[in-house]
């Protein structure tokens, strides 16, 4: 077997052979950088976006830091979606099973069976898993306990933040050693976060690692404009033709995404659904459909785009433009992972255009195109029209500096001024179009 790059950190033989496995060789720059400084025990703050490998940046150094022979919690990692949780400790189990020393590690989340697990936690894990209200009712109930634990991690810290969970985390937080090893990690690390961090983190060590483009160099950003068209019908009609290996269409609303659901449905492709108003079994079971590759078309709002990792995704639609331009980045992100290629199609609307001008001065290429008999045909670009328009407004101007008024006026001469500057433009007009 190829020898790996991540022997380097010193990490014990059964972490290097799940790596081996999994097939990592060389790291990451995140996993580069954060490694040794989880191994020495410093608190850290990583901001990357998505698909940079933080996860295992921070897994693989805290089960090398267990210690086996004591049966209590050493370290909690919160998540603010059940997903992503679930996500992350599946990635856990994936190491921890190639070791003869027994590390446990137990996932938390709400929409599962709480008098069960506190029956099951008589014996505490090594590492605990979860969203930060179940993990603080298990704690309340006394049945969890993590003042054992010396490693905290916040995953997904500004979404966290969002999604109010940040006055949970730190109420575990709270329950921690005063020394406390915390790692936080970030798409972006807004103001209003810095308070939280400058309460527990003393001298953190700040890692940024910034985006080499600003999505996945592998992904074709393809735009079609919706010309007062059902936008559910081109994503249908896009759908068919690209038949993907698994798409995921994003709306901006849970009420859009079941509609898109439902019509899709209707035309007879099967669909799963993922948002905020599913039941926690019914999200489970989505989940596991998709991961049993029951899906090849998932509706989904922007919970997905950070909260799952959902592996091999061909294709993402954009239904609507998110109101936050960041979630541009984290949808198409969810697509072109590992090295592979993907495909990104954006519906868009005329007042979507001050949008798609940011987007291209971030640096997204675009490609304007257009399903025509059913294949995918390029068309001019958006701002052709706009492009019209100014050299309209360029030919007048030279018109009206080329006729001047008279300098004794008689009756009639506007029309006369008018007429001659119609003449002029007609011939700047022509002009430009030999010039094409």
């Amino acid at each position: 077997m190829k020898e790996t790059k991540f022997e380097r950190f010193h990490l014990k033989p059964f972490i290097i052979n799940a790596i081996k496995e999994m097939g990592f060789y060389e790291p990451t720059e995140i996993q580069e950088r954060l490694i040794p400084i989880v191994l020495k025990g410093e608190s850290a703050v990583g901001q990357s976006q998505t698909g940079t490998g933080k996860t295992h940046a921070y897994i693989l150094p805290i089960i090398e830091k267990i210690v086996p022979e004591k049966k209590e919690v050493q370290a909690v990692i919160t998540a603010p979606t059940r997903e992503l949780a679930n996500q992350i400790y599946h990635e856990i189990l994936k190491i921890t099973e190639h070791s003869d020393e027994r590390i446990s590690a137990r996932c938390f989340i709400g929409g599962t069976d709480k008098q069960r697990t506190i029956e099951r936690l008589k014996i505490q894990p090594h590492i605990v898993v979860g969203t930060p209200g179940r993990i603080n009712d298990l704690v309340h109930e006394q049945a969890l306990f993590v003042h054992t634990a010396t490693m905290l991690v916040i995953d997904e810290a500004d979404l966290m933040f969002d999604m109010g969970f940040i006055e949970e985390v730190d109420k575990i937080a709270a329950r921690m050693p005063e020394r406390l090893q915390m790692l936080v990690f970030s798409a972006t690390i807004p103001e209003k976060l810095k308070p939280f961090i400058k309460k527990y983190m003393e001298n953190p060590k700040f890692i940024h690692i910034e985006p080499k483009q600003i999505a996945a160099g592998k992904i074709d950003h393809y735009l079609i404009p919706s010309r007062h068209r059902s936008k559910i019908d081109i994503v249908y009609e896009a759908l068919k033709l690209f038949n993907p290996y698994l798409a995921i269409v994003f709306a901006n609303t849970k009420k859009m995404a079941d509609e898109a659901a439902d019509a899709l449905i209707e035309k007879g492709l099967k669909v799963g659904r993922i948002h905020g108003d599913l039941t926690p079994r019914e999200r489970k079971k989505v989940m596991k459909q998709v991961r049993d590759l029951e899906f090849q078309y998932i509706v989904a709002t922007d919970l997905a785009a950070r909260g799952i990792d959902i592996e091999g995704v061909s294709h993402v639609i954009n239904l609507e433009m998110p109101t936050d331009l960041d979630f541009y980045i984290h949808r198409v992100g969810r697509t072109a992972r590992a090295g592979y290629s993907g495909t990104a199609l954006t519906i868009y609307d005329p007042s979507d255009e001050d949008a798609l001008n940011r987007l291209e001065k971030m640096g997204i290429i675009f490609k304007n195109v257009d399903i025509q008999g059913g294949e995918l045909v390029e068309i001019s670009g958006r701002n052709r029209r706009r492009n019209r328009q100014k050299q309209a407004d360029e030919a007048v101007l030279i018109a009206k500096s080329l006729v001047r008024k008279p300098k004794k006026v008689k009756p009639g001469y506007k029309k006369k001024m008018q007429a001659e500057i119609e003449k002029i433009k007609k011939r700047q007009r022509k002009l430009q179009q030999k010039n094409k």
